[in-house]
C-alpha cells in the first residue's frame, strides 16, 4: 500500500509516520508512506499513485480540497482520529489504514 499524509507542514507528521512505518514492519504489512504540507498535497496526488490519502486532525477544516484531490486522482482519503495522530495511537490508525487496501 502506498499512502501519503497531509498535515499543515508536513513536519509534525513525521513521527506519526515513523510509528505507522514501525507497526507496519511489525505485522508484515507492505506499506510505503510519505507525509506533505497542505501546499504540497494537490502536486504530490498528481504526480505519484498513492492508494490513500491520509488527513491530519489539524487539517481536517479543508477536507472538502482534500475530498477533491482524492476524487481527481482516485485516491481514497482517511481522516486521522486526533487520538489516532500520536506515536501511541499508531497502532490504532493502522488498524485502520488497513481497512483501505
Amino acid at each position: 500500500m502506498k499512502a501519503l499524509m497531509v498535515c499543515s507542514g508536513g513536519m509534525s507528521s513525521t513521527i506519526v509516520v515513523k510509528a505507522l512505518r514501525q507497526e507496519a514492519e511489525k505485522q508484515g504489512f507492505d506499506l510505503e508512506i510519505d507525509a506533505v504540507g497542505t501546499g504540497e498535497v494537490e502536486d504530490e496526488l498528481s504526480n505519484v499513485d498513492y492508494d490513500v490519502l491520509l488527513v491530519a486532525p489539524q487539517v481536517k477544516h479543508l477536507i472538502k480540497r482534500f475530498e477533491e484531490y482524492a476524487k481527481n486522482t482516485n485516491t481514497k482519503l482517511m481522516l486521522i482520529e486526533p487520538t489516532g495522530y500520536t506515536p501511541f495511537g499508531a497502532a490504532k490508525t493502522f488498524e485502520t489504514l488497513k481497512t483501505y487496501q
